[in-house]
């Protein structure tokens, strides 16, 4: 009798004005998601089109003279690239998981109201975001006084701990409601216990959110990489790709003056080539984060 009842209400509420307003709605959304898939599109597209036909024609959403010689430029020693995947997904994993159990155990600190020096400790990170000591300073404390030349953790603690990320997880840790951790203070459990067994999961919004972040800034990365890194086995990858690009220009210079034509060395198709390799895994894992991504935002923003 009430399945009945919904049914009716239901199709009493899809009234015409309802149906042309849905239909609107889904073309106008439709449209507007093709119009941002279609540089990605173009990308992709670009990355398969000969060079003479990009520096002629520009670029287009179909290839334009079909070739991989960009994607073969790239992988003639696929060895390297594959390693260089390694050491980037290893440094993102690692310094993503690292970096949310800091950012989210010192949002739970200091947004604790009876803890007695919070005010004093979240001065300490507020003020390192109006000054800082610079980048000769910070490279002569990791390679001196850390002796991390060459090493991973030179890739990593760069990244670890960023102020902004630190504020967004208190206004989420602000929302766990109060009762709950004074529960469990009454049955016996310690701080680090309420923290792991109680705060931390029912963070997933705000560790989706602040996570995302962080994974795309430990896997954009190549600036500390040509500060610090010296092996070329510990190359991650966007810094072995900015790498090949740098010689495949210089290539292409000294072709001009020798007189090799540069339609023959591929420059735009290998920028594009590049950026579809290096952007390829994080759209993969999107999808399975965009739901507590999105709603992370929300709770973020909107204080209830």
């Amino acid at each position: 009798m009430a399945e009945a009842t919904v049914a009716r209400s239901n199709k009493i509420k899809l009234t015409p004005s309802r149906i042309v307003f849905n239909i609107i709605s889904y073309v106008f959304i439709g449209l507007l998601a093709l119009v941002c898939l279609l540089p990605f599109i173009m990308l992709v597209s670009g990355s398969f089109s000969s060079e003479a036909a990009i520096r002629f024609n520009g670029y287009s959403i179909f290839p334009q003279e079909f070739t991989t010689e960009a994607y073969e430029f790239i992988f003639r020693n696929p060895e390297s690239i594959f390693r260089a995947y390694g050491v980037t997904i290893f440094i993102t994993a690692v310094g993503t998981a690292i970096g949310l159990f800091l950012t989210t155990m010192t949002a739970y600190v200091i947004s604790r109201k009876d803890f007695k020096y919070r005010n004093k400790i979240s001065f300490f990170f507020y003020f390192t975001t109006l000054f800082n000591g610079g980048m000769i300073s910070t490279y002569i404390f990791y390679i001196q006084y850390l002796h991390l030349k060459d090493s991973y953790f030179a890739l990593i603690l760069p990244g670890l701990f960023n102020v902004f990320y630190l504020l967004i997880m208190r206004s989420f840790v602000n929302n766990v409601p109060p009762a709950l951790i004074e529960s469990a203070k009454i049955d016996g459990a310690g701080e680090f216990r309420i923290f792991i067994q109680i705060v931390f999961p029912l963070l997933k919004s705000g560790l989706a959110t602040i996570g995302l972040f962080k994974a795309l800034g430990y896997w954009n990365d190549w600036y500390n990489a040509m500060l610090y890194m010296n092996t070329e086995a510990k190359f991650p990858l966007q810094y072995m790709l900015y790498n090949m690009l740098q010689k495949a220009q210089a290539l292409a210079a000294i072709a001009s003056q020798v007189g090799i034509k540069a339609e023959d060395l591929p420059s735009n198709s290998l920028k594009l080539c590049m950026a579809v390799i290096a952007t390829g895994p994080i759209i993969l894992l999107y999808p399975f984060v965009q739901k507590y991504f999105v709603k992370g935002v929300t709770i973020g923003s909107v204080k209830g």
